[in-house]
């Protein structure tokens, strides 16, 4: 037989109230179970807890001992409850989010604002990084979930589409091609282009779908990073090939964007998870507002979105009754 948190409460109760009747009184419970669990919990430690003394029962040297150990026990446990309990309720809790860098730069921070908002006690780590590192982050257990783009199998992780996002050229706005509607992926064959590293997942995927198409694009420049893309258009060095998330950034550097067209083109933007580990109560609440903002019926992806309306449902997502203003 185990020693039992019940009989735990019984000695500390005891040993505070001095008798078997006031503890039973403290505990609900009738004195003659007080007495049985004092002495199972007394034939288990091999130790004689209480002397009588008239009608007051007192700690033995022993007992003295013992209490301190078992009042902790106690308040452990009570903690460790709480805790959950506050963990479950999203009073307290931790959410860590690995985002490529335009994703978390120009969409993710309003969601972290509302959220945080609705739910104060819970810190959001938000970890801006390449696209490459958001899959390895979410493989190697360092977040909680990605977003970003993914493209083949991965084995142990999940991917959730959350919205497609259509390419651009990007480039000054008196470049020979802006003065076109929109532009072809064979036209974008005659300039000098700038463009994601070999093996980064965006352009892997964009390469795949223009090679059943006949195109292999040639760039002059290859970056980690949307944003040196779009500084090195803004220098003169070519004409970037991005994806809408960038338009806000280009168009307030004075650039123009271009769709691309034959054929037009998307890439996905997904919900990284990882298959073998659960969420925690508020990461699982902050992904399911992701989710669910971005299942409303809009076919792609637009970041000119002012209207609020994409808001209002990750506000009911999170709790929130209040009518936000954009």
């Amino acid at each position: 037989m185990s020693i039992t948190l019940r009989q735990l409460e019984v000695f500390v109760a005891v040993s505070e109230e001095g008798s078997l009747t006031r503890a039973g009184e403290s505990l609900g419970l009738p004195q003659s179970s007080i007495s049985t669990q004092l002495k199972e919990l007394e034939g288990l430690l091999g130790l004689k807890l209480f002397d009588r003394h008239t009608r007051m029962l007192r700690l033995t040297e022993g007992g003295m001992q013992i209490l301190p150990l078992a009042r902790k026990t106690l308040a452990d446990l009570a903690a460790m409850l709480d805790g959950s309990a506050q963990l479950k309720t999203l009073e307290r809790g931790r959410v860590s989010i690995a985002a490529s860098s335009m994703q978390a730069a120009l969409v993710l921070p309003r969601m972290v604002k509302f959220f945080s908002e609705m739910h104060p006690g819970i810190k959001i780590e938000l970890l801006d990084v390449t696209q490459d590192d958001v899959i390895q982050m979410v493989k190697g257990g360092a977040v909680d979930f990605g977003v970003g783009t993914a493209f083949g199998d991965h084995g142990d992780l999940s991917m959730k589409t959350l919205w497609s996002e259509p390419f651009f050229a990007v480039m000054p706005h008196d470049h020979a091609l802006a003065k076109k509607r929109s532009v072809t992926w064979k036209e974008l064959q005659k300039h000098p282009l700038i463009g994601s590293r070999k093996g980064n997942p965006v352009r892997t995927a964009l390469e795949f779908s223009l090679a059943s198409e006949g195109v292999s694009l040639k760039y002059v420049h290859e970056v980690a990073l949307p944003l040196t893309i779009v500084g090195m258009v803004a220098g003169g060095l070519g004409v970037g090939v991005l994806t809408g998330s960038t338009r806000r950034l280009s168009e307030s550097m004075g650039l123009v964007l271009k769709p691309i067209s034959q054929p037009r083109l998307e890439r996905e933007v997904v919900l990284v998870l990882h298959a073998a580990r659960s969420l925690s109560p508020a990461a699982k609440k902050f992904s399911d507002a992701l989710v669910s903002w971005t299942s409303l019926k809009r076919s792609r992806y637009n970041e000119d979105d002012n209207d609020g309306h994409w808001f209002c449902n990750v506000c009911y997502q999170f709790g929130c009754a209040l009518n936000h203003q954009m």
